[in-house]
């Protein structure tokens, strides 16, 4: 553990079964052997695709335990085993492509996270409720597109809030109910993180980019999701469901990862209140 780490206890849940540990090899294995008992459950769930990819497991966050994940921005990521992928989705909903997505998750029974903006859940609130009556977990972003550590810090808080504002509105349940946050961009300064925490969400960044916003083509983007794979063995992966070449690549990624034995695991959040600790800040700027 580094020196000035904070440890702590980790909480997992696979498909009902909750796991207490301490962050000791004992972690993986417990894991392991809760993902054993559920993968023989996946074909069963895809009764129209005995081919599909599925859902190994799910797995429940905690914004208490883990308040900020994704090793590219911060210190620590979601406790994965080996070749365990999870699977999100920013800054839509965004018609048609946000519906192709749904379409192609829904035919290999894959459950991802999708990190609404704001301005577009206002504009199209049925595409929302679409992704949640899919079985997707729903996160927040800002209401708009906009880098966050480039407005006041009082105007940042607006932002997040009007988000989710939004996104109340739509699913109609309360604000307190989203639990996960990510930023614009990933840009998020340290003060605004800790006000995320105290709102009870964790920041989610991200461990592969798979730069699908960098005009990328199909190709392109399964390469560059692979490679960032094969680097961590597993992950957070980053992806927009406004980008046309998104919903042509998805399938093509879901064939590599099937031909590659990844699994997909869905990450729901608890619902206890989250920690402010000013420890927890990101170890790096975007």
């Amino acid at each position: 553990m580094t020196s000035g780490m904070i440890k702590r206890q980790c909480c997992f849940e696979v498909r009902g079964v909750t796991l207490m540990t301490k962050r000791t090899g004992a972690t993986l294995a417990l894991i392991s052997a809760a993902f054993l008992l559920t993968i023989s459950s996946v074909s069963a769930e895809c009764p129209d695709n005995p081919e599909a990819l599925g859902t190994s497991r799910i797995l429940t966050a905690n914004p208490r335990t883990f308040p900020m994940v994704g090793r590219a921005q911060y210190r620590e990521s979601l406790r994965l085993n080996k070749r365990e992928v999870v699977l999100t989705f920013d800054n839509g909903p965004s018609y048609p492509y946000t519906e192709t997505i749904l379409k192609t998750l829904a035919a290999e029974c894959i459950k991802a996270t999708f990190f609404a903006l704001g301005s577009n859940v206002a504009e199209d609130p049925e595409q929302l409720r679409r992704i949640a009556q899919d079985g997707h977990t729903i996160g927040t972003q800002a209401y708009n597109h906009v880098s966050l550590t480039s407005l006041p810090v009082a105007d940042a808080k607006k932002e997040i809030d009007k988000g989710l504002a939004a996104l109340s509105a739509a699913l109609q349940i309360d604000q307190r109910a989203t639990r996960f946050f990510r930023a614009p961009m990933l840009q998020l300064s340290p003060q605004i993180a800790r006000y995320v925490v105290s709102r009870g969400m964790m920041v989610w960044g991200i461990d592969v980019d798979s730069r699908d916003w960098n005009d990328a083509s199909e190709e392109q983007i399964v390469a560059q999701t692979m490679k960032g794979l094969e680097r961590f063995g597993g992950g957070i992966v980053a992806m927009q469901d406004v980008q046309p070449a998104t919903a042509r690549a998805l399938p093509l990624l879901i064939a590599e990862l099937k031909r590659q034995k990844y699994r997909i695991v869905h990450v729901v959040p608890t619902q206890s209140q989250a920690r402010v600790d000013s420890k927890f800040a990101p170890s790096r700027n975007n």
